[in-house]
This record gives C-alpha cells, structure tokens and sequence, in this order.
C-alpha cells in the first residue's frame, strides 16, 4: 500500500491548480454563506459624531463638582433628534442612549445618579469625566478596511457589511455540484424497496454538505449500472457547466465498477484512485476539460458506503468547494488535540478516521471516546458520533489519557 497516497498529499492534489471562480454583485440580503470577492471598506464613520452609551444627562463634568449645587435643564437630546445648541455653563440636557452629545458637554450623568427637581438636575455622586460617551469612530472610520477578500459572510459580515453602508457586495460564485448516485441496487427514498434493494442515502448528505460548504448542488438522480447510461449522465453534468461532478458509488474494482472507465471515455484525466485511509480507500479524482483552471470540472469519485462517502465529503469535497469559492484557507488542517478516553489498537497502513463520542473536562480539554462498531455501512453510528478520531498510518496502540488528534462534525456541515 506503499503506492497510495496519503490523506495530506491527496487533499493537495483535489486543489492543485484551483481558481476560484467568477465574481458577481448581489444584495446583501442574498449574501449570506458567500464569499467576498474584494476587499471592503467602510462608507462612512461609525458612531457619526460622540455618542451617550446610556439614558441619564449630558453635562459638563466641571460642572458637578460641588454635589449642592444644581444644573438647569434645558433641552433634550434622542436618537435621530439631538440638541441643536452649545451647553453652557452650569446647563445639562436630558440625554437617551444613542443620542447625539450636545456641543460642550463632556460627560454622561447616568439617570439613576440624578436627582429632579422641576427643571433643575442635581447629581447625587459625581461622574467621571468623560463617562458614558462612546466617541465618534469608536467602531470603524470612513476609509477603513473591515472585512478582505476571502471572508465567508456569516450574520455578523452581513451586519458589519450594512453599517458600512453596503447595500450589494462582490462575491464569488457559488459552485455547481453535480451529483450522481450509481447502482442498480439503489432506490429513491419512499419508492418500493426490493429484496435485493436499499434506499439510497449519500446523495442527501452530499447535497447538505454542498450547501454548507457555500455551493449549489444538482442531483442528477439515480443511473443504473449500465455503461452508456452513467456516459449520458456525466454528459449532463457538463452541458449543466458544474464545477464539480461527484459520482455515488462504482468507484472500486469490481465487474459492476464502471464509474472510471466511464470518465476516462469521457476524457478525465486522472488525478489519482486510491488512498491510504479508512473508511474511503477507492476515491476517483481527476478532471475533464482543461487540465486546470477556469472551465474544468473537477472530479470526485466517492465510494458508496454511506460513512465511507460523507467521510471523503469532509476531507475533501469541502474543501474544493471552499477553494473555488474564493476561500484562501480552504486547505487548512482544521483538526485539533484532544485525549483519548479509552483505549485504542495498533493501527495498520491506512490512516483511520473512527466515528466517535466527544465530552469536555472541566478545564474545557475534549475527551474521545471511539465507537465499537466501525463498519463503513452504519449511518446510525455516524450520526451518533460529534467527531472523527484520526489515527495515522502504523499508529502504535494507545491508552487512555494519551494524547491524539480529532476532527470535529461542526454545524452546518
């Protein structure tokens, strides 16, 4: 198994020559998911002008050093509607959160600390000079560069986007992924089921992942082992322009394997077939078109047991998706240390990716614990699971407490 490639090196080869794809404006309400094609910058300054961070009275903190003495009242300040004069001497105004700090006053009297007498205020402790005022710029400056080129658009983007006074943003394209399940044993979900029969499942987790991952997915049904039919659906996905083909199954070496040499009469030119890691081994890659670049569609042969083919969805699918879309950090490692929490056996050439549970310890230290039962069929494991234990290759058997390395099933994925 010395001639397989790793896990680190196939990944490398999936985003080998990837560009991302073209940009397009869309409004910011449609940009959720998506990645900023271009740098942005802020509009405007944010707060506009000084700013009461609370309820209470604007004065001159000067003014209230001699806790007796009371200031008159003479005007009010809100939200959209500020004092329009200068606050002299001995003078305060009625001041609400968000509201305008009227000229000349330096300080925010907060309103439980005030007491009222008519149209006359006396502070019953005196406040910090410059208290409760949020300056104006405290949170960006006109000009100012606040989200770059590469940056998903989450809630938080998109609101930080319309305070900068964005209405559209420039953002990649999303890619089309085209998805084809292959297999005469297969059946749609709710269709009568055969003896012989399953209902097919890896199209839906596939198509979840596309999505979460910033793409657009194309199912292009169920196609029966039949060489010509499996030709006619790859055809489609290209007179559809996907990005990406990822086919369901075939991709092994069996009499009823036909996923490969299909591509290959189609023109792919192969990337590579095999990988050193479990569950997954038997996954095509390749590309059909140009060898790289605009205008190729990158191919991902996925085996058909269903953990087998959500696990190489993860190592792999997202990140091309990521990558053509614009993500610089597509190809990062996202796993992270964690200790086992029981113990585990001497692993053999492939690198394993283990279902398995995940708690915290009180100083927040994750703890894994692996399922019994690892067999590549068994979703109801996976679902079960939060994370992957990533044993290496030859890994020595390891107890409890040693340390190893997981990868977490994130939301959204």
């Amino acid at each position: 198994m010395s001639d397989y490639l790793t896990v680190a090196e196939a990944l490398a080869r999936v985003l080998e020559g990837i560009v991302p794809l073209e940009t397009e404006v869309v409004p910011l309400h449609q940009a959720r998911g998506r990645t900023l094609a271009r740098d942005l910058h802020a509009l405007l300054t944010q707060p506009p002008a000084d700013m009461s961070a609370m309820d209470g009275y604007a004065l001159r903190a000067g003014d209230v050093r001699d806790l007796s003495v009371p200031l008159k009242l003479v005007g009010k300040s809100a939200a959209g509607s500020g004092y329009a004069g200068h606050l002299g001497p001995g003078e305060t105004v009625r001041i609400f959160t968000g509201a305008p700090v009227p000229n000349g006053a330096d300080t925010i009297l907060i309103q439980e600390c005030a007491v009222a007498e008519g149209d006359k205020i006396r502070a019953s402790e005196p406040p910090q000079l410059g208290r409760h005022i949020r300056r104006a710029g405290l949170d960006f400056s006109k000009g100012e560069t606040l989200l770059n080129a590469g940056r998903r658009l989450g809630a938080a983007e998109l609101a930080l986007a319309a305070a900068m006074n964005h209405p559209k943003l420039h953002v990649t394209r999303q890619p089309l992924v085209a998805i084809l399940a292959t297999g005469d044993e297969l059946v749609a979900p709710g269709d009568p089921v055969g003896p012989d029969q399953i209902v097919a499942s890896n199209s839906f987790a596939i198509a979840a992942y596309v999505q979460a991952a910033g793409g657009v997915a194309l199912d292009l049904g169920i196609v029966r082992d039949e060489a010509s039919a499996i030709e006619a659906a790859i055809g489609a996905a290209r007179d559809a322009k996907a990005d990406i083909l990822v086919t369901l199954g075939g991709a092994s070496v069996g009499d009823y394997d036909l996923v490969k040499p299909a591509l290959e009469k189609q023109g792919m030119q192969l990337g590579f077939w095999r990988i050193a890691m479990r569950p997954g081994k038997p996954l095509i890659h390749g590309r059909l078109g140009p060898h790289s670049g605009r205008g190729s569609m990158s191919v991902l042969g996925l085996p058909g047991n269903p953990v087998s083919s959500i696990v190489c969805g993860v190592l792999f699918l997202i990140p091309l998706i990521r990558a053509l879309a614009g993500d610089p950090k597509a190809g990062l490692d996202h796993s992270e240390p964690a200790i086992l929490g029981s113990a585990v056996k001497a692993n053999g050439e492939r690198a394993d990716y283990m279902r398995a549970g995940l708690t915290l310890r009180d100083d927040g230290t994750p703890v894994v614990v692996p399922d019994a039962q690892q067999d590549s069929s068994m979703l109801r494991i996976l679902a079960q699971s939060q994370c992957l234990l990533i044993r290496p290759r030859n890994a020595a058997a390891a107890a409890a407490g040693d340390a190893c390395r997981i990868l977490r099933f994130e939301q959204g994925w």
